[in-house]
């Protein structure tokens, strides 16, 4: 990993700041997304003092905001030799007011733009330096919550809950992942998704009013082998649980439902 750079969003606390910890501590570097400068500097201070032989650096983007993604997808672009893996790993949750339906700046439903749309543009923004950095590793963290897509009402104008619009944004990410992985069959650059671990110990999880049941450390270790380990070198388009890979919801697996919401995804992105 010394000659790996590594992006990684939602890098401020969680399971983002112990990805961080763990793959400076394998050297290379490390690049840290967050959205609060004073978080983010502070998190890179941290990774620098516990790994000194890493490179970090930082990029601050609301992820909120579609224009911030590919702002900061340009500045990485322009800035970066290169890069060797990317894991999506910001989230929205189910919130602290789960009655209470939030939009992005561009006015759709919050965890569908945090969850997908941004992930998503974000890898489309980076495609060009991940080709020329091949092989790389896309990995995005999803969860083993999932839901059905109602496509008649995607954005939840009815029947709002945060957990079920976390559940189905999530699914959305899930299905993106596939698409993109059979479109970039063959250049080199892998794309996969995980569930990293059950409750973990996240301030996601607490705002909610769960109870966690796990550190994030048992998450940081499924998804850093997924960027790390060379026997799934050429392994695409697969969805794990932890370790084991494993079967998705159904309609991540329905053609016609990933392909519509392709080209949802593709018109809000316009």
């Amino acid at each position: 990993m010394s000659h790996h750079t590594t992006l990684i969003t939602g890098a401020t606390q969680g399971m983002g700041r112990g990805l961080a910890l763990d793959l400076a501590a394998r050297g290379g570097t490390v690049l840290l997304h967050g959205r609060d400068r004073a978080r983010l500097d502070a998190v890179a201070d941290e990774v620098r003092a516990a790994a000194p032989g890493a490179t970090v650096r930082t990029y601050l983007a609301d992820l909120a905001d579609l224009d911030q993604v590919r702002a900061m997808a340009a500045e990485i672009r322009a800035a970066e030799p290169r890069l060797d893996a990317l894991i999506n790993n910001a989230v929205a949750g189910g919130g602290s007011d789960p009655l209470r339906r939030e939009l992005s700046r561009q006015g759709h439903e919050l965890r569908f733009a945090v969850n997908h749309l941004a992930p998503y543009a974000l890898v489309r923004g980076l495609l060009p330096l991940l080709t020329a950095s091949a092989p790389a590793r896309v990995v995005n963290v999803a969860s083993i919550g999932q839901e059905t897509i109602d496509f008649d009402n995607v954005m939840l104008e009815r029947d709002y809950e945060g957990l079920r619009a976390y559940c189905r944004s999530k699914l959305a990410l899930i299905m993106a992942t596939f698409e993109l992985a059979e479109e970039l069959a063959g250049t080199g650059v892998t794309v996969n998704t995980l569930h990293p671990a059950h409750l973990m110990d996240t301030n996601g999880v607490r705002e909610y009013g769960l109870t966690p049941a796990t550190g994030v450390e048992e998450g940081v270790r499924p998804t850093v082998r997924l960027v790390t380990d060379p026997e799934l070198a050429g392994v695409t388009g697969r969805y794990f649980d932890r370790f084991t890979d494993t079967r998705a919801h159904e309609q991540a697996y329905d053609a016609d439902a990933r392909a519509r919401l392709m080209e949802l995804t593709r018109a809000l992105l316009a």
